[in-house]
């Protein structure tokens, strides 16, 4: 391999640790930091992740191993480096790390297709005031079609309970308490709303009623985000009650053919949350183009919304489109994991 290969490589792993840090992972930060300074030391993390260094940045490389060493963890074989994660010291974690990809290098290396899918049910925090403002001014219920849903968590929304200062909204008995900090005023917004379908699509569908599929989620939740944890585990025992219809296909062929169908009476609300980042450019094109098309088909009995969370700078933005009309609005600015979540 060239040395070029090696920064490549490394590069991916200093970026990533930026975006721990930057997102709330201190622990994840530092082991990205001292990955990236193992490669260029040509240690066992460059063995195990030669040969990725062609690999899109945000498909996350540094991320997809550490989940597959967390998924080590979570099954009991690494359970050092189970308790060094819990007590938060980064060069002890970093020491356990090392000796678990020693010891399992073969495996991590083909581990590495399995991409990163969080289905972090947080973001339904700032896609909520997209979801009600929709059911607010089309009067209608809501059609949900979700793209790169993972495991379909977030077509689960109005099942959840949202606390914010001075606001809330949703079943105070749900098992998932959505706690947020909301800037801004929350306007007037229905106290219910009626969904009258539920389908997500995804490259590769996780089936949360297998112990396979919740091992996997939980796997890629940084160990230090212990409330991302604690999430995750009460959106899934919402799963097990509000099944959903998931449909392995690609994003831009999955949107022409269920768009396709108009449901007279009903709001069709197309949705992702960070997404987008991860199709490739001519893919992304499609989906987006696909939506639009379909969107200049809506009527007021059958309207479209569009309504997006994805990545700018330091925050995602939320947007929704309407149709009949198409007018564009940029509604909320929110933390990648739903928070804060600032009203626009």
């Amino acid at each position: 391999m060239t040395e070029s290969a090696q920064e490549a490589i490394a590069a991916q792993l200093q970026w990533q640790a930026d975006a721990c840090r930057m997102i709330g992972s201190p622990l994840y930060a530092g082991l990205m930091e001292r990955a990236a300074r193992d490669v260029d030391a040509r240690g066992t993390t460059w063995e195990i992740l030669r040969g990725h260094e062609d690999d899109p940045r945000f498909s996350v490389l540094g991320l997809r191993l550490l989940g597959a060493v967390n998924r080590l963890v979570l099954t009991g074989r690494e359970p050092e480096l189970g308790r060094a994660y819990e007590r938060g010291r980064v060069p002890e974690a970093w020491e356990q790390l090392l000796d678990a990809l020693r010891r399992n290098a073969e495996e991590l290396r083909g581990s590495l297709d399995q991409p990163v899918q969080t289905n972090e049910v947080g973001r339904c925090a700032a896609l909520l005031f997209g979801f009600l403002a929709v059911a607010a001014e089309t009067g209608l219920p809501l059609r949900l079609l979700e793209v790169g849903s993972s495991a379909g968590l977030n077509l689960r929304w109005d099942r959840y309970r949202y606390e914010a200062n001075g606001f809330s909204w949703g079943s105070s008995g749900s098992p998932l308490r959505l706690e947020f900090e909301l800037e801004g005023t929350a306007p007037e917004l229905p106290a219910s709303v009626e969904i009258a379908e539920r389908r997500g699509c995804d490259a590769n569908p996780i089936d949360v009623s297998t112990p396979n599929g919740r091992l996997t989620l939980l796997s890629f939740i940084w160990p230090d985000q212990a409330e991302r944890i604690v999430r995750m585990e009460s959106a899934l025992e919402v799963a097990r009650e509000e099944p959903v219809a998931l449909e392995r296909e690609t994003a831009s062929a999955w949107a022409k053919r269920v768009l396709a169908e108009t449901r007279p009476g009903q709001a069709t609300a197309i949705y992702h949350s960070i997404v987008s980042q991860y199709l490739s450019d001519e893919e992304r094109a499609a989906l987006f183009d696909a939506i639009r098309e379909a969107g200049e088909r809506a009527t007021a009995d059958a309207p479209l919304a569009w309504l997006r969370m994805e990545p700018t700078d330091d925050r995602a933005d939320v947007e929704l489109t309407l149709w009949p009309g198409g007018e564009t609005r940029r509604i909320a600015r929110a933390g990648y994991h739903g928070n804060p979540v600032e009203l626009l």
